[in-house]
Protein backbone atom coordinates (compact mmCIF):
# COMPACT_ATOMS: atom_id res chain seq x y z
CA UNK A 1 0.00 0.00 0.00
CA UNK A 2 1.27 3.47 -0.76
CA UNK A 3 0.37 6.98 0.28
CA UNK A 4 -0.48 9.64 -2.22
CA UNK A 5 2.83 11.52 -2.37
CA UNK A 6 1.10 14.63 -3.68
CA UNK A 7 -0.12 15.23 -0.13
CA UNK A 8 3.39 15.46 1.31
CA UNK A 9 5.46 18.51 0.46
CA UNK A 10 9.08 19.05 1.54
CA UNK A 11 9.35 20.80 4.88
CA UNK A 12 11.16 24.12 4.57
CA UNK A 13 12.92 24.82 7.86
CA UNK A 14 13.81 28.48 7.42
CA UNK A 15 12.98 31.34 5.08
CA UNK A 16 16.53 32.72 5.19
CA UNK A 17 20.00 31.28 5.58
CA UNK A 18 21.96 31.56 8.81
CA UNK A 19 25.65 31.47 9.67
CA UNK A 20 28.64 32.57 7.62
CA UNK A 21 30.92 29.53 7.93
CA UNK A 22 31.20 26.74 5.35
CA UNK A 23 33.08 23.47 5.79
CA UNK A 24 33.81 21.69 2.49
CA UNK A 25 34.40 17.96 2.99
CA UNK A 26 36.29 16.66 -0.05
CA UNK A 27 36.51 12.98 -0.94
CA UNK A 28 39.70 12.93 -3.05
CA UNK A 29 38.81 9.56 -4.60
CA UNK A 30 35.28 10.39 -5.81
CA UNK A 31 34.41 10.27 -9.48
CA UNK A 32 36.66 9.59 -12.45
CA UNK A 33 39.04 12.56 -12.08
CA UNK A 34 40.59 15.00 -9.65
CA UNK A 35 38.31 18.05 -9.17
CA UNK A 36 40.64 20.07 -6.95
CA UNK A 37 40.54 23.09 -9.26
CA UNK A 38 36.72 23.26 -9.10
CA UNK A 39 36.71 23.07 -5.30
CA UNK A 40 39.34 25.82 -5.13
CA UNK A 41 37.34 28.04 -7.51
CA UNK A 42 34.23 27.61 -5.35
CA UNK A 43 36.22 28.32 -2.19
CA UNK A 44 37.59 31.57 -3.61
CA UNK A 45 34.17 32.72 -4.81
CA UNK A 46 32.53 31.98 -1.46
CA UNK A 47 35.25 33.92 0.33
CA UNK A 48 34.60 36.82 -2.06
CA UNK A 49 30.95 36.62 -0.94
CA UNK A 50 32.05 37.30 2.66
CA UNK A 51 31.81 33.69 3.84
CA UNK A 52 34.42 31.84 5.89
CA UNK A 53 35.40 28.62 4.12
CA UNK A 54 37.48 25.63 5.23
CA UNK A 55 38.37 22.71 2.94
CA UNK A 56 39.08 19.40 4.70
CA UNK A 57 39.65 15.84 3.47
CA UNK A 58 39.70 14.05 6.85
CA UNK A 59 36.12 13.23 7.81
CA UNK A 60 37.02 13.18 11.52
CA UNK A 61 38.24 16.77 11.26
CA UNK A 62 35.11 17.70 9.29
CA UNK A 63 32.84 16.34 12.01
CA UNK A 64 34.80 18.03 14.80
CA UNK A 65 34.93 21.40 13.05
CA UNK A 66 31.28 21.30 12.03
CA UNK A 67 30.33 20.58 15.63
CA UNK A 68 32.32 23.55 16.88
CA UNK A 69 30.83 25.95 14.32
CA UNK A 70 27.31 24.64 14.89
CA UNK A 71 27.64 25.11 18.64
CA UNK A 72 28.80 28.70 18.13
CA UNK A 73 25.88 29.38 15.76
CA UNK A 74 28.08 30.34 12.81
CA UNK A 75 27.76 27.24 10.60
CA UNK A 76 25.76 27.65 7.40
CA UNK A 77 26.40 24.19 5.92
CA UNK A 78 28.79 21.29 5.51
CA UNK A 79 29.46 20.69 1.81
CA UNK A 80 29.66 17.07 0.68
CA UNK A 81 32.13 17.28 -2.23
CA UNK A 82 32.00 13.78 -3.64
CA UNK A 83 29.49 11.13 -4.66
CA UNK A 84 26.49 9.54 -2.98
CA UNK A 85 28.74 7.51 -0.69
CA UNK A 86 30.42 10.70 0.56
CA UNK A 87 27.05 12.26 1.39
CA UNK A 88 25.96 9.09 3.22
CA UNK A 89 29.21 8.97 5.18
CA UNK A 90 28.74 12.55 6.34
CA UNK A 91 25.08 11.97 7.21
CA UNK A 92 26.15 9.03 9.35
CA UNK A 93 28.88 10.98 11.12
CA UNK A 94 27.39 14.45 11.57
CA UNK A 95 24.90 15.20 14.36
CA UNK A 96 21.30 15.40 13.20
CA UNK A 97 20.28 18.94 12.26
CA UNK A 98 23.59 20.11 10.78
CA UNK A 99 22.78 21.31 7.23
CA UNK A 100 24.43 19.63 4.26
CA UNK A 101 24.90 20.89 0.72
CA UNK A 102 25.79 18.48 -2.09
CA UNK A 103 28.58 19.28 -4.57
CA UNK A 104 28.35 16.28 -6.94
CA UNK A 105 31.81 15.00 -7.85
CA UNK A 106 31.04 11.27 -7.98
CA UNK A 107 30.16 8.89 -10.80
CA UNK A 108 26.36 8.71 -10.46
CA UNK A 109 25.46 11.57 -8.07
CA UNK A 110 21.91 10.29 -7.62
CA UNK A 111 20.99 12.50 -4.66
CA UNK A 112 22.37 15.62 -6.33
CA UNK A 113 20.36 14.93 -9.47
CA UNK A 114 17.20 14.59 -7.42
CA UNK A 115 17.89 17.86 -5.62
CA UNK A 116 18.73 19.72 -8.83
CA UNK A 117 22.39 20.21 -7.88
CA UNK A 118 25.25 20.15 -10.39
CA UNK A 119 29.02 20.54 -10.40
CA UNK A 120 28.64 24.03 -11.84
CA UNK A 121 30.47 26.70 -9.84
CA UNK A 122 27.92 29.43 -10.64
CA UNK A 123 24.96 27.34 -9.51
CA UNK A 124 26.66 26.00 -6.40
CA UNK A 125 27.80 29.42 -5.18
CA UNK A 126 24.25 30.69 -5.73
CA UNK A 127 22.83 27.82 -3.64
CA UNK A 128 25.21 28.55 -0.78
CA UNK A 129 24.42 32.27 -0.98
CA UNK A 130 20.69 32.26 -1.79
CA UNK A 131 19.34 28.72 -1.31
CA UNK A 132 17.00 27.40 1.37
CA UNK A 133 17.04 24.75 4.06
CA UNK A 134 14.81 21.75 3.46
CA UNK A 135 14.05 18.60 5.45
CA UNK A 136 14.27 15.16 3.83
CA UNK A 137 13.71 11.59 5.02
CA UNK A 138 16.58 9.13 5.42
CA UNK A 139 16.68 5.35 5.57
CA UNK A 140 18.47 3.30 8.21
CA UNK A 141 19.75 -0.24 7.64
CA UNK A 142 21.16 -2.09 10.65
CA UNK A 143 22.02 1.28 12.17
CA UNK A 144 23.59 2.79 9.02
CA UNK A 145 21.96 5.71 7.26
CA UNK A 146 21.34 5.79 3.52
CA UNK A 147 19.95 8.72 1.57
CA UNK A 148 18.91 7.38 -1.84
CA UNK A 149 18.50 3.60 -1.96
CA UNK A 150 19.54 0.18 -0.70
CA UNK A 151 19.86 -3.06 -2.64
CA UNK A 152 20.07 -6.74 -1.69
CA UNK A 153 21.44 -9.48 -3.90
CA UNK A 154 22.91 -9.05 -7.37
CA UNK A 155 23.65 -5.31 -7.32
CA UNK A 156 25.08 -5.49 -3.81
CA UNK A 157 27.38 -8.32 -4.93
CA UNK A 158 28.62 -6.11 -7.79
CA UNK A 159 29.21 -3.21 -5.39
CA UNK A 160 31.13 -5.52 -3.07
CA UNK A 161 33.35 -6.73 -5.92
CA UNK A 162 34.05 -3.19 -7.12
CA UNK A 163 35.14 -2.00 -3.69
CA UNK A 164 37.41 -5.01 -3.26
CA UNK A 165 39.20 -4.04 -6.49
CA UNK A 166 38.98 -0.25 -6.22
CA UNK A 167 42.13 1.86 -6.25
CA UNK A 168 41.52 5.60 -6.42
CA UNK A 169 39.08 7.18 -8.87
CA UNK A 170 36.45 5.12 -10.68
CA UNK A 171 34.45 5.60 -13.88
CA UNK A 172 31.57 3.73 -15.49
CA UNK A 173 34.14 1.38 -17.03
CA UNK A 174 35.30 0.43 -13.53
CA UNK A 175 32.04 -1.49 -13.11
CA UNK A 176 32.68 -3.75 -16.14
CA UNK A 177 34.77 -6.46 -14.48
CA UNK A 178 32.63 -6.72 -11.29
CA UNK A 179 29.45 -6.97 -13.39
CA UNK A 180 30.90 -9.69 -15.66
CA UNK A 181 32.26 -11.62 -12.68
CA UNK A 182 28.90 -11.48 -10.91
CA UNK A 183 26.99 -12.50 -14.03
CA UNK A 184 29.16 -15.62 -14.29
CA UNK A 185 29.04 -16.73 -10.65
CA UNK A 186 26.03 -15.30 -8.86
CA UNK A 187 23.43 -17.89 -7.74
CA UNK A 188 20.45 -15.61 -6.93
CA UNK A 189 19.66 -16.87 -3.42
CA UNK A 190 16.13 -16.50 -2.07
CA UNK A 191 15.34 -13.43 0.01
CA UNK A 192 12.59 -13.57 2.65
CA UNK A 193 11.05 -10.13 3.12
CA UNK A 194 8.81 -9.23 6.07
CA UNK A 195 7.10 -5.84 6.11
CA UNK A 196 5.85 -4.21 9.29
CA UNK A 197 2.44 -2.66 8.64
CA UNK A 198 1.72 1.02 9.18
CA UNK A 199 0.32 1.90 12.62
CA UNK A 200 -3.43 2.00 13.04
CA UNK A 201 -5.00 5.33 12.21
CA UNK A 202 -2.39 6.31 9.61
CA UNK A 203 -4.35 5.22 6.58
CA UNK A 204 -3.58 8.46 4.76
CA UNK A 205 0.05 7.38 4.57
CA UNK A 206 -0.82 3.74 4.20
CA UNK A 207 -2.38 2.96 0.87
CA UNK A 208 -4.12 3.65 -2.36
CA UNK A 209 -7.17 1.73 -3.47
CA UNK A 210 -5.20 -0.16 -6.14
CA UNK A 211 -2.47 -1.89 -4.12
CA UNK A 212 -2.83 -4.69 -1.59
CA UNK A 213 -1.10 -4.64 1.78
CA UNK A 214 2.20 -6.53 1.60
CA UNK A 215 3.34 -8.25 4.79
CA UNK A 216 5.60 -11.05 3.47
CA UNK A 217 7.08 -12.08 0.14
CA UNK A 218 9.90 -14.10 -1.39
CA UNK A 219 12.23 -12.55 -3.96
CA UNK A 220 15.62 -12.89 -5.64
CA UNK A 221 16.14 -9.14 -6.16
CA UNK A 222 15.15 -6.42 -3.69
CA UNK A 223 15.51 -2.63 -3.96
CA UNK A 224 14.52 -0.09 -1.32
CA UNK A 225 14.17 3.56 -2.29
CA UNK A 226 14.08 6.80 -0.36
CA UNK A 227 14.59 8.99 -3.44
CA UNK A 228 13.40 7.85 -6.91
CA UNK A 229 16.88 7.34 -8.38
CA UNK A 230 18.95 4.36 -9.50
CA UNK A 231 22.08 3.82 -11.60
CA UNK A 232 21.80 4.77 -15.29
CA UNK A 233 18.53 6.50 -14.36
CA UNK A 234 16.60 3.23 -14.50
CA UNK A 235 12.96 3.96 -13.55
CA UNK A 236 12.53 1.22 -10.95
CA UNK A 237 10.32 3.34 -8.67
CA UNK A 238 9.92 6.85 -10.09
CA UNK A 239 7.12 7.61 -7.62
CA UNK A 240 9.33 7.14 -4.53
CA UNK A 241 9.14 10.33 -2.46
CA UNK A 242 11.83 11.28 0.11
CA UNK A 243 9.42 13.68 1.83
CA UNK A 244 6.51 11.33 2.64
CA UNK A 245 7.77 9.65 5.82
CA UNK A 246 8.05 6.21 4.19
CA UNK A 247 10.37 4.05 2.07
CA UNK A 248 9.45 2.10 -1.07
CA UNK A 249 10.17 -1.56 -1.87
CA UNK A 250 10.51 -3.00 -5.37
CA UNK A 251 11.25 -6.74 -5.58
CA UNK A 252 11.46 -9.36 -8.33
CA UNK A 253 10.46 -12.93 -7.59
CA UNK A 254 12.75 -15.11 -9.74
CA UNK A 255 16.51 -15.30 -10.34
CA UNK A 256 18.78 -16.17 -13.22
CA UNK A 257 20.54 -14.22 -15.96
CA UNK A 258 17.79 -14.62 -18.55
CA UNK A 259 15.08 -13.60 -16.11
CA UNK A 260 17.23 -10.64 -15.06
CA UNK A 261 17.49 -9.46 -18.66
CA UNK A 262 13.72 -9.71 -19.02
CA UNK A 263 13.24 -7.69 -15.82
CA UNK A 264 15.69 -5.06 -17.06
CA UNK A 265 13.84 -4.71 -20.36
CA UNK A 266 10.54 -4.38 -18.49
CA UNK A 267 11.98 -1.64 -16.28
CA UNK A 268 13.34 0.29 -19.26
CA UNK A 269 9.93 0.05 -20.93
CA UNK A 270 8.17 0.88 -17.61
CA UNK A 271 6.14 -2.35 -17.79
CA UNK A 272 7.41 -4.05 -14.62
CA UNK A 273 4.59 -2.61 -12.48
CA UNK A 274 2.09 -4.73 -14.38
CA UNK A 275 3.70 -8.11 -13.70
CA UNK A 276 2.68 -10.64 -11.08
CA UNK A 277 6.39 -11.45 -10.56
CA UNK A 278 7.02 -8.06 -8.93
CA UNK A 279 6.03 -6.66 -5.55
CA UNK A 280 5.75 -3.01 -4.55
CA UNK A 281 4.88 -1.44 -1.26
CA UNK A 282 5.46 1.64 0.82
CA UNK A 283 6.61 0.90 4.36
CA UNK A 284 8.04 2.24 7.57
CA UNK A 285 10.10 -0.85 8.50
CA UNK A 286 10.99 -4.23 6.98
CA UNK A 287 13.38 -7.13 7.49
CA UNK A 288 15.17 -9.14 4.79
CA UNK A 289 16.71 -12.53 5.55
CA UNK A 290 18.28 -15.39 3.62
CA UNK A 291 19.48 -18.90 4.34
CA UNK A 292 22.83 -18.17 2.69
CA UNK A 293 25.30 -15.32 2.58
CA UNK A 294 23.83 -12.28 0.78
CA UNK A 295 25.36 -8.79 0.86
CA UNK A 296 23.45 -5.52 0.82
CA UNK A 297 24.56 -2.12 -0.42
CA UNK A 298 23.69 1.41 0.68
CA UNK A 299 23.98 4.30 -1.77
CA UNK A 300 26.52 2.37 -3.85
CA UNK A 301 28.77 1.32 -0.95
CA UNK A 302 28.90 -2.08 0.80
CA UNK A 303 26.53 -2.16 3.78
CA UNK A 304 27.07 -5.62 5.22
CA UNK A 305 25.30 -8.97 5.00
CA UNK A 306 21.75 -10.16 5.63
CA UNK A 307 19.77 -10.20 7.79
CA UNK A 308 19.03 -6.50 7.59
CA UNK A 309 16.32 -4.38 9.18
CA UNK A 310 15.50 -1.23 7.22
CA UNK A 311 13.42 1.66 8.53
CA UNK A 312 12.61 5.24 7.62
CA UNK A 313 13.67 8.29 9.62
CA UNK A 314 11.14 10.96 8.64
CA UNK A 315 12.50 14.49 8.04
CA UNK A 316 15.88 13.42 9.43
CA UNK A 317 18.13 15.40 7.09
CA UNK A 318 18.53 19.15 6.72
CA UNK A 319 19.74 20.05 3.23
CA UNK A 320 20.73 23.33 1.64
CA UNK A 321 19.09 23.26 -1.81
CA UNK A 322 18.31 25.62 -4.69
CA UNK A 323 15.67 28.21 -3.84
CA UNK A 324 13.38 26.83 -6.57
CA UNK A 325 14.31 23.15 -6.22
CA UNK A 326 10.71 21.88 -5.99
Amino acid sequence: MRPNSKNFEPEVTASSLSGTSIVISVNPNSGSADRTSLVEEIRQRLIAADLQVEVLTDVNKVVARAGQLSESGTLRAVVSAGGDGTASLLANRLPQGIPMAILPLGTENLLARHLGMSADADQFVDVISNGRYQKMDAGRANGQLFLVMAGCGFDAHVVEKLHQQRKGHISYWSWFRPVVSTLRRYRYPELQISVEPFPEGEGGRDCSETTEVLTKCSARWAFIFNAPRYAMNLPLLPEADPYDGALDLCSFRYGGLLRGMVYLAAVVLRKHRQWCETEFCKFRKLTIKSNTRVPFQLDGDPGGELPVTIEVLPSYLTLLVPAKQR
